[in-house]
Protein backbone atom coordinates (compact mmCIF):
# COMPACT_ATOMS: atom_id res chain seq x y z
CA UNK A 1 0.00 0.00 0.00
CA UNK A 2 1.72 3.29 -0.90
CA UNK A 3 1.71 6.26 1.72
CA UNK A 4 1.01 9.82 0.48
CA UNK A 5 4.43 11.70 0.85
CA UNK A 6 4.40 15.49 0.93
CA UNK A 7 2.07 17.39 -1.64
CA UNK A 8 0.69 14.03 -2.81
CA UNK A 9 -2.43 12.31 -2.87
CA UNK A 10 -2.96 8.71 -2.13
CA UNK A 11 -6.20 7.75 -4.61
CA UNK A 12 -7.92 4.93 -4.40
CA UNK A 13 -7.96 3.73 -8.52
CA UNK A 14 -11.03 3.23 -10.11
CA UNK A 15 -10.61 3.57 -13.74
CA UNK A 16 -6.85 4.19 -16.01
CA UNK A 17 -6.16 4.61 -19.58
CA UNK A 18 -3.51 3.26 -21.47
CA UNK A 19 -1.27 5.23 -23.57
CA UNK A 20 1.19 4.69 -26.66
CA UNK A 21 3.78 5.62 -23.84
CA UNK A 22 3.14 2.56 -22.03
CA UNK A 23 3.46 0.39 -25.02
CA UNK A 24 6.96 1.64 -26.33
CA UNK A 25 8.33 1.41 -22.73
CA UNK A 26 7.09 -1.88 -22.50
CA UNK A 27 8.95 -2.73 -25.75
CA UNK A 28 11.77 -0.72 -25.24
CA UNK A 29 12.14 0.82 -22.61
CA UNK A 30 15.70 1.10 -21.75
CA UNK A 31 16.00 3.73 -24.75
CA UNK A 32 13.75 6.24 -23.76
CA UNK A 33 13.58 5.25 -19.93
CA UNK A 34 17.13 4.01 -19.42
CA UNK A 35 16.67 4.58 -15.42
CA UNK A 36 13.74 1.91 -15.42
CA UNK A 37 14.63 -1.63 -13.60
CA UNK A 38 12.22 -4.43 -14.96
CA UNK A 39 9.72 -5.40 -13.20
CA UNK A 40 8.22 -1.71 -14.23
CA UNK A 41 4.64 -0.47 -12.95
CA UNK A 42 3.31 1.79 -15.80
CA UNK A 43 0.37 4.23 -16.23
CA UNK A 44 -0.11 7.62 -16.44
CA UNK A 45 -3.46 8.12 -16.64
CA UNK A 46 -5.49 8.06 -13.28
CA UNK A 47 -9.03 8.75 -11.75
CA UNK A 48 -10.55 7.81 -8.41
CA UNK A 49 -10.85 9.19 -4.87
CA UNK A 50 -8.60 10.56 -2.53
CA UNK A 51 -8.29 8.41 1.11
CA UNK A 52 -5.17 10.01 2.25
CA UNK A 53 -3.50 13.33 2.10
CA UNK A 54 0.29 14.41 2.90
CA UNK A 55 0.97 17.30 4.17
CA UNK A 56 1.28 20.56 2.67
CA UNK A 57 -1.88 19.20 0.76
CA UNK A 58 -4.46 22.05 1.12
CA UNK A 59 -7.11 21.93 -1.46
CA UNK A 60 -8.20 18.15 -1.73
CA UNK A 61 -9.32 15.84 1.10
CA UNK A 62 -10.12 12.58 1.92
CA UNK A 63 -12.99 11.45 -0.16
CA UNK A 64 -12.75 13.81 -3.06
CA UNK A 65 -13.56 12.49 -6.71
CA UNK A 66 -9.91 13.20 -8.89
CA UNK A 67 -8.16 12.88 -11.88
CA UNK A 68 -4.80 12.98 -12.07
CA UNK A 69 -1.27 12.34 -13.99
CA UNK A 70 0.68 9.82 -12.50
CA UNK A 71 4.73 11.00 -12.51
CA UNK A 72 5.83 7.58 -10.91
CA UNK A 73 7.88 6.73 -14.19
CA UNK A 74 9.60 10.00 -14.63
CA UNK A 75 12.95 9.82 -13.45
CA UNK A 76 13.51 10.21 -10.11
CA UNK A 77 10.64 9.02 -8.83
CA UNK A 78 8.97 6.03 -7.38
CA UNK A 79 7.35 4.09 -9.67
CA UNK A 80 6.50 1.68 -7.08
CA UNK A 81 3.84 3.50 -5.60
CA UNK A 82 3.61 6.67 -7.71
CA UNK A 83 2.51 4.94 -11.04
CA UNK A 84 -1.23 4.33 -12.36
CA UNK A 85 -1.25 0.31 -13.15
CA UNK A 86 -1.98 -0.81 -9.38
CA UNK A 87 -5.03 -0.46 -6.89
CA UNK A 88 -3.91 2.39 -5.00
CA UNK A 89 -1.69 5.14 -6.03
CA UNK A 90 0.57 7.76 -4.92
CA UNK A 91 -0.05 11.15 -7.19
CA UNK A 92 0.99 14.44 -7.04
CA UNK A 93 -1.99 17.30 -5.36
CA UNK A 94 0.18 19.34 -7.91
CA UNK A 95 -0.91 17.35 -11.27
CA UNK A 96 -4.15 16.45 -9.45
CA UNK A 97 -8.19 18.02 -11.00
CA UNK A 98 -11.39 17.72 -8.94
CA UNK A 99 -13.37 15.38 -10.73
CA UNK A 100 -17.40 16.69 -10.92
CA UNK A 101 -19.88 14.15 -9.83
CA UNK A 102 -21.28 14.55 -13.17
CA UNK A 103 -18.53 13.36 -15.12
CA UNK A 104 -17.57 9.11 -14.39
CA UNK A 105 -14.24 8.13 -14.15
CA UNK A 106 -13.54 6.46 -17.31
CA UNK A 107 -14.86 9.49 -19.11
CA UNK A 108 -12.37 12.06 -16.90
CA UNK A 109 -9.56 9.51 -17.11
CA UNK A 110 -8.77 10.27 -20.45
CA UNK A 111 -6.88 13.48 -20.06
CA UNK A 112 -4.24 13.29 -17.94
CA UNK A 113 -0.95 12.34 -20.01
CA UNK A 114 -2.73 13.85 -23.14
CA UNK A 115 -3.84 17.24 -21.62
CA UNK A 116 -0.30 17.77 -20.26
CA UNK A 117 1.51 16.89 -23.31
CA UNK A 118 -0.53 19.38 -25.43
CA UNK A 119 0.27 22.08 -22.75
CA UNK A 120 3.64 21.02 -22.96
CA UNK A 121 4.01 21.72 -26.61
CA UNK A 122 2.09 24.47 -26.39
CA UNK A 123 3.07 26.96 -23.72
CA UNK A 124 6.59 25.42 -22.59
CA UNK A 125 9.33 28.06 -23.28
CA UNK A 126 11.43 25.27 -24.86
CA UNK A 127 8.28 24.25 -27.36
CA UNK A 128 6.07 26.87 -28.97
CA UNK A 129 6.02 28.81 -26.11
CA UNK A 130 2.46 30.96 -26.36
CA UNK A 131 0.73 33.00 -23.88
CA UNK A 132 -1.08 31.65 -21.46
CA UNK A 133 -1.64 34.05 -18.91
CA UNK A 134 -5.17 34.31 -19.26
CA UNK A 135 -6.49 30.91 -20.59
CA UNK A 136 -9.99 30.70 -21.00
CA UNK A 137 -10.46 34.33 -19.85
CA UNK A 138 -8.62 36.21 -23.10
CA UNK A 139 -9.53 38.32 -26.51
CA UNK A 140 -9.22 36.01 -29.94
CA UNK A 141 -5.95 36.28 -31.21
CA UNK A 142 -5.06 36.80 -34.92
CA UNK A 143 -2.19 34.43 -34.84
CA UNK A 144 -2.79 30.50 -36.03
CA UNK A 145 -2.14 27.39 -34.28
CA UNK A 146 -1.15 24.46 -37.05
CA UNK A 147 -1.85 21.26 -35.10
CA UNK A 148 -0.71 18.53 -37.45
CA UNK A 149 -2.79 15.29 -36.04
CA UNK A 150 -6.10 17.14 -34.01
CA UNK A 151 -7.50 13.21 -34.21
CA UNK A 152 -5.01 12.30 -31.11
CA UNK A 153 -5.31 12.49 -27.94
CA UNK A 154 -2.39 15.02 -27.95
CA UNK A 155 -4.11 16.85 -31.02
CA UNK A 156 -7.63 16.97 -29.69
CA UNK A 157 -6.57 18.58 -25.97
CA UNK A 158 -3.91 20.76 -27.71
CA UNK A 159 -6.61 22.66 -30.08
CA UNK A 160 -8.53 23.26 -26.97
CA UNK A 161 -5.93 24.50 -25.25
CA UNK A 162 -4.42 26.71 -27.86
CA UNK A 163 -8.47 28.33 -28.47
CA UNK A 164 -8.55 28.45 -24.59
CA UNK A 165 -5.26 30.59 -24.71
CA UNK A 166 -6.95 32.86 -27.83
CA UNK A 167 -5.38 31.29 -30.91
CA UNK A 168 -6.78 30.47 -34.02
CA UNK A 169 -6.42 26.80 -34.84
CA UNK A 170 -5.98 24.91 -38.20
CA UNK A 171 -5.53 21.15 -37.71
CA UNK A 172 -5.64 17.63 -39.60
CA UNK A 173 -7.63 14.75 -39.14
CA UNK A 174 -9.07 11.86 -41.20
CA UNK A 175 -12.08 13.12 -42.88
CA UNK A 176 -14.71 11.03 -40.60
CA UNK A 177 -13.46 13.43 -37.77
CA UNK A 178 -13.12 16.91 -39.60
CA UNK A 179 -16.78 17.55 -37.03
CA UNK A 180 -15.56 16.99 -33.96
CA UNK A 181 -12.34 18.81 -34.74
CA UNK A 182 -13.95 21.65 -35.80
CA UNK A 183 -16.61 21.37 -31.92
CA UNK A 184 -13.10 21.34 -30.24
CA UNK A 185 -12.50 24.98 -31.78
CA UNK A 186 -10.59 23.97 -35.36
CA UNK A 187 -11.59 26.66 -37.69
CA UNK A 188 -10.23 24.39 -40.69
CA UNK A 189 -9.21 20.80 -40.88
CA UNK A 190 -7.86 19.11 -43.47
CA UNK A 191 -7.14 15.63 -44.30
CA UNK A 192 -3.34 14.60 -43.73
CA UNK A 193 -3.46 11.53 -46.13
CA UNK A 194 -3.91 14.09 -49.03
CA UNK A 195 -0.96 14.99 -50.65
CA UNK A 196 -1.53 18.45 -50.93
CA UNK A 197 -2.94 18.91 -47.26
CA UNK A 198 0.34 21.18 -46.91
CA UNK A 199 -0.26 23.31 -49.47
CA UNK A 200 -4.17 23.62 -48.07
CA UNK A 201 -2.90 24.97 -45.18
CA UNK A 202 -0.33 26.81 -46.62
CA UNK A 203 -3.04 28.44 -48.66
CA UNK A 204 -5.31 28.73 -45.60
CA UNK A 205 -3.09 30.28 -42.91
CA UNK A 206 -0.74 32.43 -45.86
CA UNK A 207 -2.07 36.12 -44.61
CA UNK A 208 -1.81 35.34 -41.36
CA UNK A 209 0.92 34.79 -38.42
CA UNK A 210 1.61 31.15 -37.97
CA UNK A 211 2.69 31.02 -34.14
CA UNK A 212 3.62 27.45 -33.93
CA UNK A 213 2.95 24.08 -35.47
CA UNK A 214 2.26 21.51 -33.37
CA UNK A 215 3.25 18.00 -34.99
CA UNK A 216 1.86 14.87 -33.02
CA UNK A 217 1.64 11.43 -34.48
CA UNK A 218 4.43 9.28 -36.92
CA UNK A 219 5.04 11.14 -40.35
CA UNK A 220 3.72 14.71 -38.85
CA UNK A 221 7.04 16.09 -38.69
CA UNK A 222 8.26 16.78 -42.45
CA UNK A 223 4.83 18.05 -43.75
CA UNK A 224 5.55 20.19 -40.07
CA UNK A 225 8.61 21.41 -41.24
CA UNK A 226 7.19 22.41 -45.16
CA UNK A 227 4.46 24.49 -43.73
CA UNK A 228 6.81 26.31 -41.03
CA UNK A 229 9.00 27.15 -44.05
CA UNK A 230 6.21 28.20 -46.26
CA UNK A 231 4.60 30.54 -43.28
CA UNK A 232 8.09 31.87 -42.20
CA UNK A 233 6.90 30.36 -39.02
CA UNK A 234 10.29 29.29 -36.28
CA UNK A 235 9.23 26.58 -34.24
CA UNK A 236 7.76 23.15 -34.31
CA UNK A 237 7.14 20.84 -31.41
CA UNK A 238 6.66 17.51 -31.74
CA UNK A 239 4.68 14.54 -29.76
CA UNK A 240 5.98 11.44 -32.04
CA UNK A 241 9.78 10.20 -33.47
CA UNK A 242 9.81 10.34 -37.30
CA UNK A 243 9.56 6.14 -36.88
CA UNK A 244 6.97 4.31 -35.02
CA UNK A 245 8.16 2.10 -31.81
CA UNK A 246 5.05 -0.33 -32.40
CA UNK A 247 7.40 -2.03 -35.42
CA UNK A 248 9.73 -3.59 -32.82
CA UNK A 249 9.68 -6.55 -31.41
CA UNK A 250 8.87 -7.10 -27.92
CA UNK A 251 11.48 -9.24 -26.61
CA UNK A 252 14.56 -8.18 -24.74
CA UNK A 253 18.39 -7.86 -27.01
CA UNK A 254 19.34 -6.84 -30.21
CA UNK A 255 17.42 -7.72 -33.59
CA UNK A 256 17.80 -6.71 -36.80
CA UNK A 257 14.82 -5.23 -36.91
CA UNK A 258 15.37 -3.44 -33.67
CA UNK A 259 18.84 -2.27 -35.18
CA UNK A 260 17.26 -1.13 -38.54
CA UNK A 261 14.04 0.80 -36.26
CA UNK A 262 16.84 2.85 -34.32
CA UNK A 263 19.23 3.52 -38.00
CA UNK A 264 15.79 5.03 -39.66
CA UNK A 265 15.11 6.88 -35.81
CA UNK A 266 18.44 8.34 -36.02
CA UNK A 267 19.27 9.41 -39.72
CA UNK A 268 15.57 10.53 -39.76
CA UNK A 269 16.32 13.04 -36.63
CA UNK A 270 19.64 14.23 -37.57
CA UNK A 271 18.15 15.00 -41.38
CA UNK A 272 15.12 16.65 -40.09
CA UNK A 273 17.16 18.86 -37.54
CA UNK A 274 19.50 19.83 -40.14
CA UNK A 275 16.62 20.86 -42.76
CA UNK A 276 15.48 23.24 -39.58
CA UNK A 277 18.36 24.63 -38.60
CA UNK A 278 19.50 25.66 -41.71
CA UNK A 279 15.82 27.47 -42.11
CA UNK A 280 15.43 29.09 -38.70
CA UNK A 281 13.45 26.66 -37.33
CA UNK A 282 13.44 25.12 -33.99
CA UNK A 283 12.01 21.56 -34.03
CA UNK A 284 12.63 20.27 -30.53
CA UNK A 285 10.61 17.45 -28.89
CA UNK A 286 7.66 17.16 -26.31
CA UNK A 287 8.29 15.64 -22.80
CA UNK A 288 5.11 16.37 -21.05
CA UNK A 289 6.17 15.80 -17.53
CA UNK A 290 8.14 19.32 -17.75
CA UNK A 291 5.00 21.05 -16.78
CA UNK A 292 5.57 19.28 -13.58
CA UNK A 293 8.60 21.68 -13.14
CA UNK A 294 7.13 24.61 -14.33
CA UNK A 295 4.58 27.28 -14.11
CA UNK A 296 2.81 25.40 -17.20
CA UNK A 297 1.89 22.75 -14.31
CA UNK A 298 0.18 25.38 -11.73
CA UNK A 299 -1.70 26.99 -14.74
CA UNK A 300 -3.32 23.77 -16.60
CA UNK A 301 -3.73 21.57 -13.33
CA UNK A 302 -4.61 24.14 -10.30
CA UNK A 303 -6.20 26.96 -12.33
CA UNK A 304 -7.61 25.93 -15.99
CA UNK A 305 -9.01 22.41 -15.49
CA UNK A 306 -10.56 22.50 -12.47
CA UNK A 307 -12.89 25.20 -13.74
CA UNK A 308 -13.15 23.97 -17.22
CA UNK A 309 -14.31 20.59 -15.79
CA UNK A 310 -17.08 22.00 -13.90
CA UNK A 311 -18.21 24.10 -16.33
CA UNK A 312 -18.04 21.98 -19.18
CA UNK A 313 -16.02 24.08 -21.67
CA UNK A 314 -12.98 21.65 -22.10
CA UNK A 315 -14.50 19.21 -23.37
CA UNK A 316 -13.17 15.03 -22.45
CA UNK A 317 -11.45 14.31 -25.67
CA UNK A 318 -10.93 11.32 -26.81
CA UNK A 319 -14.07 9.45 -25.84
CA UNK A 320 -13.78 7.04 -23.57
CA UNK A 321 -13.76 3.01 -25.04
CA UNK A 322 -13.82 0.46 -22.07
CA UNK A 323 -11.85 -2.67 -22.58
CA UNK A 324 -12.97 -4.37 -19.37
CA UNK A 325 -12.27 -4.39 -15.55
CA UNK A 326 -9.39 -5.07 -12.93
CA UNK A 327 -5.78 -4.90 -13.80
CA UNK A 328 -5.48 -8.32 -16.02
CA UNK A 329 -7.37 -5.98 -18.49
CA UNK A 330 -4.78 -3.81 -18.98
CA UNK A 331 -2.04 -5.78 -21.21
CA UNK A 332 -5.01 -7.10 -23.70
CA UNK A 333 -5.53 -2.67 -23.79
CA UNK A 334 -2.10 -2.28 -24.13
CA UNK A 335 -2.28 -4.88 -27.24
CA UNK A 336 -5.56 -3.31 -28.79
CA UNK A 337 -3.18 0.32 -28.86
CA UNK A 338 -0.61 -1.35 -30.71
CA UNK A 339 -2.61 -2.07 -33.53
CA UNK A 340 -4.39 0.96 -34.30
CA UNK A 341 -6.75 2.99 -32.34
CA UNK A 342 -8.84 6.61 -33.60
CA UNK A 343 -10.17 9.10 -31.83
CA UNK A 344 -10.63 7.15 -28.55
CA UNK A 345 -9.07 6.73 -25.19
CA UNK A 346 -8.80 2.60 -24.44
CA UNK A 347 -9.97 2.60 -20.81
CA UNK A 348 -9.63 -0.12 -18.26
CA UNK A 349 -12.08 0.04 -14.93
CA UNK A 350 -11.14 -1.14 -11.54
CA UNK A 351 -14.07 -2.34 -9.29
CA UNK A 352 -13.13 -2.03 -5.59
CA UNK A 353 -15.09 -4.90 -4.64
CA UNK A 354 -13.16 -6.92 -7.02
CA UNK A 355 -9.19 -6.28 -6.22
CA UNK A 356 -7.21 -8.49 -8.35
Amino acid sequence: MPKAGKGQLLIEVRAVAVNPLDAIIQSNGTVMYGWLQYPVILGEDVAGIVVETGTGVKDFAVGDRVVAYAMGLEKGRDEASESGFQAYAAVDAALAAPLPSTIAFEDGVVLPLAISTAAAGLFEEGQLGLDYSHLGNVAPREEIVVVWGGATAVGGNAIQLARAAGYRVVATASPKNHDQMRRLGAEAVYDYRDPEAADHIIEEVRSSVVAGILAVAVGSAEPSLRIARATRATKIAMASPPVSFYEQPRRRGLSLARTRLFLRLGTRTALLQVRSRAHGIRASFIWGSAIATSPVGPAIWGEYLPAALASGSHHLYPEARIEGDGLPAIQAAIDTLRRGVSAQKLVVTLDPAVRT
